[in-house]
């Protein structure tokens, strides 16, 4: 007599620990911005001296970007999500407790590999999951949530007059809960999020050589490289920009940040209309182009609020959508390796991109930010045209 098949889990659990582990990182990251004036008074800092903190997650990205896919199918996606969970929430601490600048860089290392191996092991559950590859949109609004919340809470704690120090202890109990999800689920066994996912290759080397063997993972790891730069860098040195340069309240220009990140989570909440009625390439070339229209009225009319919201929403498609390709451009075994090794690309742009601004502002003045991001769109306008004809080549091929 053959036994009954075994019921499928249910898919709200692991949606739902996506869901709030990218609020989570985006809660952590998003309000870094705020806080960033408290940072460079505690401790003495010029704009260049503190992108230290910045450097430091490079190589937590990197160990990231060699080890995800690997990692996730060793042990399976929830324990590589306990180990990473953990390392944000002990970064977290170590900036909210210690009076050591050093110790504090030094923890950029783990704050680096935490948010790296979430960013790659979720994408890579949603994309591959067949019942959930249609939420990625919905995935990465979340990250926007958590994103506008992190400002929005940092500045009014800080009206508040708490210190800096403990709105990161408040972070660190938000991953904390990330921790005890995750936990349930290893406990419950839950299926989806505990199975090992096969890779192409044993190696974690042999994955990423493997995955630079493709134009198009190449170029899509390049154009997040430059557009989470591109991001980050606007939501880390936007209120230091609007507060200190150009003398904004400190209470409207923190919440001006809230504002650009609700733009960017209600652009994710309309991509999966956007993907419908343009297509996925016609939504990025589309984006493109607001977003240039937007950094234009961030750097040629200061006393307006409006370009922040709008730039934003220019950038929520690009994202999403350059991962919801990976599953459709790549054969299946290819998928974790490629996604692993984008969005570390991605994160390492997150870390370096705003680095190099704040070396440049320290010399030429905060004012000099905005323009700075010109460029990068018309990078990230060339790197989107080059993704179209490789993957034109490659579906000829």
């Amino acid at each position: 007599m053959n036994n009954p098949q075994a019921p499928i889990p249910p898919i709200w659990i692991g949606v739902a620990i996506a869901l709030y582990a990218f609020i989570a990182i985006g809660i952590a990251e998003g309000g870094f911005g705020v806080l960033l004036p408290s940072i460079l008074s505690t401790y003495d800092l010029t704009p260049a001296t503190v992108t230290l903190l910045f450097v430091s997650q490079v190589s937590g990205y990197m160990v990231a970007a060699f080890t995800s896919s690997l990692v996730s199918s060793r042990l399976g996606l929830a324990r590589m999500l306990l180990f990473a969970a953990t390392a944000l929430a002990t970064a977290l601490l170590i900036y909210a407790l210690t009076v050591h600048w050093w110790l504090m860089v030094a923890a950029g290392t783990l704050l680096g590999l935490g948010v790296g191996l979430i960013d790659a092991g979720i994408n890579t559950y949603i994309v591959q999951n067949q019942r959930s590859a249609h939420l990625i949109g919905l995935l990465h609004a979340f990250y926007g949530i958590g994103a506008l919340l992190g400002p929005a809470v940092a500045t009014t704690l800080l009206a508040f007059e708490l210190n800096w120090r403990q709105v990161y202890l408040i972070f660190a109990g938000v991953v904390s809960l990330l921790i005890a999800g995750v936990g349930g689920a290893i406990a419950i066994r839950y299926g989806p999020m505990t199975l090992r996912v096969p890779t192409a290759n044993t190696t974690a080397l042999g994955n990423l050589q493997r995955s630079l063997k493709t134009p198009v993972v190449l170029l899509s790891g390049l154009i997040l490289f430059v557009y989470v730069g591109t991001e980050v860098s606007i939501g880390n040195w936007a209120y230091t920009v609007q507060s200190v340069a150009r003398k904004t309240p400190e209470l409207i220009a923190g919440y001006s940040i809230s504002a650009y990140w609700l733009g960017l989570t209600l652009g994710r909440f309309s991509l999966g209309y956007c993907l419908q009625r343009l297509g996925a390439t016609r939504s990025i070339s589309f984006s493109l182009g607001l977003l240039l229209i937007g950094l234009l009225g961030w750097w040629l009319l200061p006393d307006q609020w409006l370009s922040l919201p709008l730039i934003g929403f220019a950038l929520a498609a690009i994202f999403p959508t350059i991962i919801w390709l990976i599953p459709r451009r790549l054969t299946e075994t290819l998928v974790p390796a490629a996604v692993g090794f984008i969005t570390s690309m991605a994160s390492l742009g997150a870390a370096i991109i705003p680095t190099m601004v704040g070396w440049l502002a320290s010399g030429a003045g905060l004012e000099i930010i905005p323009p700075l991001m010109l460029p990068l769109a018309f990078l990230m306008v060339g790197l989107h045209r080059l993704l179209i004809r490789a993957d034109r080549l490659s579906n000829n091929l």
